[in-house]
């Protein structure tokens, strides 16, 4: 066994190191005391071996400085650094022991000396960071088998689990907006103002946004089944819902619903009828009742009656039934109309007329005729073409202000408007019109299609009592910015958003670049399934629906079915 850790072996061993280094004759311990000593290597008689010693000096450090450093390198080497075992007197002694006693100096020496405090004193001065401790977690034992060291599992005092801090909830200031000044202007107009099928403010609310189109993929419907479909379906109504109550707040009573309410409802192969929904489509049809709001619809660019394809025709007609059927489980009234477009002219614009005619004749079921009305269009169609065809069908005429301004009829639109309004007259539903404008900068027929934020202005000629459908890209933001030019509605003020500053061409995605396709469920002729095809994108000359060419009205050969994009925007 070695010596006993004692504080007065570690002064001993530190003093011999020190005299060794000093030139000193070796000091003897308790233990040697009274023997006569031969010295060979004071250093190797020692009791643990002690470490070399570099004997060359610094010029900057003095010997004593040296004497103190290997002291307590002895001594750390000897006991380790663990002072545990101590009390605290013998602590004390030690710290004085290990302090060199200062001995008289020469000039180089108080200089070095000198030098050595302000360095101390500068390294005081520097803060140091301290390493932080690891914790280390105790070792588990494999299932089944004993604890390593059991009694030293039982010693050590087990730590109570730190309860989690909660955080602090995240508090949110309002965002405060800077909505400009409108100019002011004056109207007789006393109708309502509308937008189409998304409310931009609802749209994106946290964490849960309200909406009316959530829709799926067919591999979706694959793999979820027809239960998750109907669930999407049901979501969309409940939005709803909350859509017309947040009108009915903001005082808009006119707006057109989404045709993807039901997903793939008119689908050949996946369609189903709505009875599942029955319910909450009253509550719904109810509450627009109940505030006198005026709800349509706008089938897609998909739905052409005038195809020469009958597989077409057959997917348009079971999405018109599909849309009326909505309405008429909510049970709203005629001027709850749907709106469609004439298609595409498929190398023959009276051809295209006449199946048209033929069809609304032999396909449609009366509910779909008591909805249906028909709109002018910018490339294919103006009033001039659809005038003598709604006379003969008592089909209602929607006048687009937008479209008339792209392709115009021969007689000014104003002139125009007593005529269309008596189609309406004839079967007792309240005329309605749209209003859009082109986006900035726009100089092509294609440029020119492209909906722009918000309406400056309500349009010449304009009756007093129509519903007027804003379509535009900023929604009940564009009825709110006409409310406020024309005085027509108090608006609530935290529910502006200013407009963009700087309005381009571009619609920011708002309409997608890629080809929109739509599966049908039908197989055509050659076999395989009819796919209605898109390709209706900004700056594009050509638009292809589904099926036959056309000379469109700027010369151009397009083919389109047009309730475009925007019918949904």
């Amino acid at each position: 066994m070695g010596r006993k850790r004692t504080i007065t072996n570690v002064v001993e061993d530190a003093s011999a190191v020190d005299d060794v280094l000093q030139g000193a004759p070796e000091r003897s311990s308790k233990r040697t005391r009274g023997r006569q000593t031969t010295n060979h290597n004071p250093i190797s008689s020692a009791t643990v071996p002690l470490p070399a010693v570099v004997a060359t000096p610094s010029p900057r450090r003095s010997t004593r400085a040296k004497v103190t450093q290997q002291s307590t390198s002895v001594y750390a080497n000897a006991f380790g650094s663990d002072d545990s075992e101590l009390s605290e007197d013998d602590r004390t002694a030690a710290s004085h022991s290990a302090t060199p006693v200062e001995q008289p100096t020469s000039d180089s020496e108080e200089e070095d000396t000198t030098r050595r405090k302000k360095a101390n004193l500068k390294s005081k001065k520097t803060p140091t960071t301290k390493t932080p401790k690891k914790k280390v977690k105790p070792d588990v034992a494999a299932a089944g088998g004993a604890s390593a060291d059991a009694s030293e599992a039982e010693a050590t005092p087990s730590k109570k689990a730190k309860t989690p801090r909660k955080r602090k909830p995240k508090v949110t200031e309002p965002i405060v907006y800077d909505i400009p000044d409108v100019e002011k202007r004056e109207t007789t107009f006393k109708g309502r103002l509308g937008y189409a099928c998304l409310n931009t403010i609802l749209r994106n609310a946290k964490p849960d946004p309200i909406f009316c189109s959530r829709t799926c993929r067919i591999a979706t419907i694959k793999e979820k089944g027809m239960e998750f479909v109907y669930e999407l379906g049901l979501q969309n109504i409940r939005d709803l819902l909350k859509l017309i109550e947040w009108n009915e707040k903001n005082k808009i009573r006119f707006m057109r619903m989404s045709s993807e309410i039901f997903p793939f409802a008119s689908h050949a192969l996946y369609g189903y009828d709505l009875s599942f929904a029955d319910k909450e489509l009253k509550e719904a049809g109810e509450l627009a009742k109940k505030y006198k709001h005026r709800l349509t619809m706008h089938p897609g660019q998909f739905t052409q009656l005038g195809s020469p394809k009958e597989e077409v025709v057959t997917a348009s007609v079971r999405e018109l039934e599909y849309q009326c059927e909505i309405m008429d489980r909510m049970g709203l009234d005629q001027d709850s109309v749907m709106i469609v477009h004439m298609g595409g002219v498929h190398g023959d614009k009276e051809a295209s007329l006449a199946r048209f005619k033929e069809t609304y004749k032999t396909k449609l079921p009366d509910n779909v005729k008591g909805r249906l009305v028909l709109e002018n269009d910018e490339l294919c169609y103006n009033l001039d073409d659809i005038m003598p065809l709604c006379e003969e069908l008592d089909i209602p005429v929607v006048i687009d202000y937008h479209h008339d301004w792209i392709y115009p009829s021969e007689r000014p639109v104003t002139e125009l408007i007593p005529i269309v309004n008596e189609t309406w007259k004839r079967k007792g539903i309240r005329v309605k019109q749209h209003l859009s404008e082109p986006r900035p900068g726009a100089v092509t027929v294609m440029e020119k299609r492209a909906h722009a934020d918000r309406c400056k202005s309500l349009p010449e000629g304009l009756p007093d009592d129509v519903d007027l459908m804003i379509e535009a890209k900023d929604k009940e933001q564009a009825v709110f910015e006409l409310y406020r030019i024309y005085g027509l509605e108090e608006v609530i003020w935290e529910n502006l958003r200013p407009p963009k500053k700087d309005q381009t061409l571009a619609t920011n995605g708002k309409k997608s670049a890629k080809t929109r396709n739509k599966k049908t469920g039908v197989t055509g002729p050659d076999g395989k399934e009819v796919v209605l095809k898109d390709v209706e994108k900004e700056g594009e000359e050509a638009v292809i629906v589904a099926g036959g060419s056309a000379m469109g009205a700027d010369g151009e050969d397009v083919e389109m079915a047009r309730g475009c994009p925007s019918d949904e925007e």
